[in-house]
């Protein structure tokens, strides 16, 4: 039986509502600043194959690879109803150690038929330094690695699990609370989605969870009919600490079905760049999805006629046991930047020039208070072809708020010395490139610091003769005396310290004379 349209809008409204609300009782019920104030937390629906059905608003970089994660689950143990599991493994599924997932099934009368999934950035969990974003040489050195696992049994945590958790993180008691808000936040979830199946009935509603990925297959097989058939190829550089490393796609259309091919990125490195597969799907994801009409489903519909290829040993598919922690945040953004600088050539009227291209991730934490504060700080964006850049925002795989001054000076022993937008930091062009910030932060008692950026030594790019927006800069200040310490840092400073982050500006579009 065919589902009317206003059945289908319906449905489309239920689903992505039941996942707003679960990350509502995700915001409002967390301990850290990390999760309630900055929201970089995701949740999603899938079908009881790992299909993802409908997603709230939240992070791109984390709802296009939870699919990967929910099917890790499901290969991997057997959920009863009251049960739960856990999983932050990057190898299964996850992006980097301090994203922890959980999973859980959705039965009605006995029958599997859903999962709700979430994840939320912890702000520690474990390993080398605080924050566990270290600049590490291997896996082992970020935290602690949870395989699939069950958190909750029929209904119970699973205290040996908790306690393995929290014996190995800086602030057991607030990552205890975040974690049994993530609990909250799935169970919000189940109960939602039961309802609608007492409601409706179970074989109505399949019917219309299946019309719905349809509906957004046929949209993305509409746009990629549109575009131009050929082959669009783009290389751009991530900055590692004494090289540049080429990251490059290549996409091929034909007909409704694109196939988008990093086989010829550069190999896995030594340091903490890597993404893995999961990451790249999901930029892949999240860059159609910008070109489509803002009402249209994000589901697993929309990959279905995009074929993603990928070589093992790559920086943008590495393998065990390689570091992983910047390429969540940092290379996931290089891989958006590729992508629409391929399609750029394909259509150059949809695409805008690049964005600030990175997250500027700045860690502070004492193991001895203890304390650890995590933020992405927001830049430029890239200049469209009808509308100059937005200033002082978080950009494409990021989606996440500021921690606001008062948040962050309440809950740590740190001081907002200055919070502006850097002027002229965009650039120029017929539409401008918005402007980054600068955004400086005094310690109030000795501590550990990490930074971890890009766009320091390359800059993003403007298109159609725009120019490019300006680098950013890492600026540590001790007594008086500036240090510009290039895209990473990490070393214990003294109270009295600043770290002083100038993010970059977007690149501009068209002549600037126009």
């Amino acid at each position: 039986m065919a589902v009317d349209p206003v059945t289908l809008q319906v449905f489309i409204n239920i689903l992505s509502s039941i996942a707003e609300e679960m990350g509502t009782v995700l915001c409002r019920t967390s301990f850290s600043p990390n999760i309630k104030e900055r929201r970089d937390f995701s949740c999603a629906i899938f079908t009881g194959n790992g299909d993802m059905i409908a997603q709230a608003s939240h992070i791109p970089v984390h709802l296009g690879s939870m699919p990967f994660s929910t099917r890790a689950v499901i290969k991997t143990l057997f959920l009863d109803e009251g049960d739960m599991a856990i999983l932050n493994d990057p190898f299964s599924g996850g992006t980097h150690l301090p994203d922890v997932t959980m999973v859980a099934p959705v039965y009605h009368k006995g029958k599997l038929l859903f999962f709700v999934t979430n994840r939320a950035h912890h702000a520690d969990i474990g390993g080398a330094s605080p924050g566990s974003m270290p600049l590490s040489t291997d896996i082992y050195q970020e935290g602690l690695i949870i395989p699939p696992v069950k958190i909750l049994e029929k209904g119970k945590i699973k205290k040996e699990i908790m306690d393995i958790i929290l014996a190995n993180v800086r602030t057991p008691d607030e990552r205890k609370g975040d974690l049994e808000a993530q609990i909250a936040a799935n169970l919000r979830g189940i109960q939602r989605i039961k309802e609608v199946l007492y409601r409706y009935g179970e074989k109505h509603v399949i019917e219309c969870v299946k019309e719905v990925m349809d509906y957004s297959e046929r949209t993305i097989r509409s746009f990629i009919s549109q575009i131009p058939n050929g082959e669009y190829s783009f290389t751009d550089y991530l900055e590692d600490k004494d090289q540049l490393i080429p990251l490059k796609v290549k996409i091929t259309v034909k007909g409704d079905e694109m196939n988008v091919d990093f086989t010829e990125s550069a190999p896995q490195v030594s340091g903490f760049l890597n993404a893995v597969r999961s990451i790249t799907v999901s930029c892949v994801l999240y860059t159609v999805r910008c070109l489509l009409p803002e009402d249209v489903p994000t589901n697993q519909g929309l990959m279905k006629p995009i074929k993603v290829i990928t070589k093992e040993g790559t920086v943008v598919d590495a393998q065990k046991p390689a570091a992983l922690a910047a390429g969540n945040v940092e290379t996931s953004q290089r891989i958006v930047d590729v992508i629409f600088g391929a399609l750029s050539q394909a259509i150059p009227e949809r695409i805008p020039a690049a964005s600030q291209g990175t997250m500027n991730n700045l860690l502070i934490g004492n193991s001895e208070v203890p304390f650890v504060y995590y933020e992405t700080i927001a830049g430029g964006a890239g200049a469209c072809p009808e509308q100059d850049g937005e200033s002082a925002i978080h950009t494409h795989m990021t989606n996440t708020m500021n921690t606001p001054i008062e948040a962050l000076e309440f809950s740590y022993p740190l001081m907002v010395t200055s919070y502006k937008i850097r002027k002229g930091s965009g650039g120029n062009g017929k539409r401008k490139g918005g402007d980054g910030i600068i955004r400086s932060v005094k310690l109030l008692e000795k501590a550990h610091v990490t930074v971890i950026s890009q766009r320091r030594r390359t800059s993003p790019f403007g298109l159609a003769g725009g120019e490019n927006g300006k680098k950013g800069r890492n600026i540590i200040v001790i007594n008086g005396q500036e240090r510009d310490v290039g895209p990473f840092f990490s070393q214990e400073l003294p109270a009295g310290a600043e770290v002083r982050i100038e993010t970059p500006g977007g690149g501009g579009y068209g002549n600037p004379q126009e």
